[in-house]
């Protein structure tokens, strides 16, 4: 099946994950600019109300770019929503979306009709995020145009499936728009996921160490001197399995050593109680392909490195 036209757009490969907190108009600007979908949640802004102004800054930003640079056209922007019954903001931000016609929606947590519907009533596409190969067809079942496979190693909420196995087992039935997310941080990577069989490769973690991230300085500095080592799964958080920085852990006052699952209501976090630490304010997600990233640099930095990489390690096989 061909990509979606909006799809065949994009530059480079690469999707930018949508970051709790981190991503803003700002960074999804200068994702799109530098050739990679760029992408926030929705619920990032806060009130409800600045989701209309954030998406008028991000299309204007991009359409006065296009029109500039017509031989090199910013990549199109995505927003995430959270479709689950407990985001009591979902029918506003999509109406939001649908008034800007948003291009690429990325749904989380839930597989909804409705939505599907409502963005393919202005011509937009929807990918959706799903661990297993279960949650796939169910998705592709209630009118998702493609897919991406969280597979290990991801940060944030991420699964525990091999990326060979998840691709594989999607592949043998669907032929559409597919993206891999799990600790991809360098151009030789964003190949081997083309490889697997997918069409971009999902990338969050290496954003974080960029200038443009909401993220304060010092998750900014952790990225950069942590490596794989460095990242602990648990589902003591949030209640969900996820991917955090272990240094952040213990600057919360636990050890990391000793957390084990279960209620995050009940966790103690020395000078820091459940209410006052929080996942993703205090507890930094991240994923484990972080030890590619050597120091915080533009986002168009970032993004040229990837595309040499990427093209180093296209060269290299050609002359192998």
């Amino acid at each position: 099946m061909p990509l979606p036209e909006v799809l065949k757009r994009v530059p480079f490969p690469v999707i930018a994950s949508p970051m709790f907190i981190i991503s803003t108009p700002k960074l999804v600007i200068a994702q799109c600019k530098a050739g990679v979908v760029g992408s926030m949640p929705a619920l990032n802004a806060r009130p409800a109300s600045q989701v209309d102004e954030w998406l008028a800054e991000i299309t204007e930003a991009l359409d006065a770019h296009n029109r500039a640079h017509p031989d090199q056209p910013a990549a199109p922007f995505a927003i995430n929503q959270i479709v689950h019954k407990s985001n009591d903001r979902l029918e506003h931000d999509l109406e939001m979306c649908v008034k800007h016609k948003v291009p690429v929606i990325i749904t989380s947590l839930g597989a909804r009709e409705d939505v599907n519907q409502a963005v393919h009533g202005y011509g937009g596409v929807v990918l959706h995020d799903v661990i297993n190969n279960k949650f796939a067809r169910k998705a592709i079942e209630k009118g998702a145009d493609g897919l991406i496979a969280v597979a290990a190693g991801a940060g944030g909420h991420a699964g525990t499936l091999s990326p060979f196995a998840l691709v594989q087992e999607i592949r043998e039935w669907f032929d559409g728009p597919l993206a891999l997310s799990g600790s991809i941080a360098n151009g030789r990577s964003i190949l081997a996921a083309q490889a697997m069989g997918a069409d971009f490769a999902y990338i969050g973690s290496a954003f974080i160490a960029t200038e443009e991230a909401r993220a304060v300085e010092a998750y900014k500095q952790m990225i950069v001197d942590s490596s794989s080592a460095d990242i602990l799964y648990s589902s003591k958080f949030t209640g969900v399995h996820g991917n955090y920085l272990r240094p952040s852990i213990i600057a919360a006052g636990l050890d990391p050593e000793a957390l084990g699952d279960g209620d995050p209501s009940q966790m103690s976090f020395g000078s820091k109680n459940a209410g006052e630490a929080k996942a993703w304010k205090d507890i930094w997600g991240c994923g484990q392909g972080i030890g590619a990233v050597k120091q915080v640099v533009p986002t168009a930095e970032l993004v040229a490195r990837l595309k040499a990489e990427y093209a180093a390690a296209k060269r290299a096989l050609c002359q192998g």
